[in-house]
């Protein structure tokens, strides 16, 4: 079983935290204030808006050293919803692997909504997390955390899919703030 931090304590966190515990898996939750307790997960998840990311890469980038760290940020302008902040030809995911080359960054959980995440289920179909990374090992040991909790994950290629999968995000959340969707629906992906 896999040991897991999640830094951010809002309803994603929450929701990844409970999935993981339903597999079995030992979880820590921290509050991005919580800076002097160190981060010992192997899988480390980064529950927290884009523009916290910075500071958490900063303060705690030589703990993350080594760990499969899982980036669920979505890079979006949530004042206005008009498109990715993020340049063209990057992503978050992206960028957070520049930040920390001796981690093995994923892109992960962000083309979910936290109540599809806890349901375990999208239109009567189990939950897809969708994950980019360049590290076979670390997609593999987040997949099957995944499938423990009964959701079905996706390998969805290497980390430059990670822009695909923001926009992704980008497109079901403008729809759910617009009630076009509602946030405990959204994507899903049948085979």
């Amino acid at each position: 079983m896999a040991h897991i931090s999640i830094i951010g304590t809002g309803k994603m966190g929450q929701a990844i935290a409970g999935l993981a515990a339903k597999g079995g898996h030992t979880v820590e939750q921290l509050n991005t204030s919580a800076g002097d307790k160190p981060v010992t997960g192997d899988i480390v998840v980064l529950a927290v808006p884009y523009p916290a990311v910075a500071d958490i890469v900063a303060e705690r980038g030589d703990q993350l050293v080594g760990k499969v760290v899982v980036d669920i940020t979505n890079p979006i302008d949530s004042a206005t919803f008009d498109g990715l902040t993020v340049a063209a030809d990057s992503s978050a995911a992206a960028e957070i692997a520049a930040a920390l080359p001796e981690a093995r960054v994923l892109k992960a959980f962000n083309t979910n909504f936290a109540a599809t995440l806890a349901a375990g289920t999208v239109g009567g179909q189990p939950t897809t997390v969708l994950i980019a990374g360049e590290d076979a090992d670390a997609k593999a040991l987040l997949a099957d955390v995944v499938g423990a909790a009964g959701l079905r994950a996706v390998d969805a290629g290497g980390l430059k899919r990670a822009r695909e999968l923001e926009a992704m995000a980008f497109l079901q959340i403008s729809l759910a703030a617009a009630e076009k969707i509602s946030w405990t629906g959204g994507f899903g992906v049948v085979s």
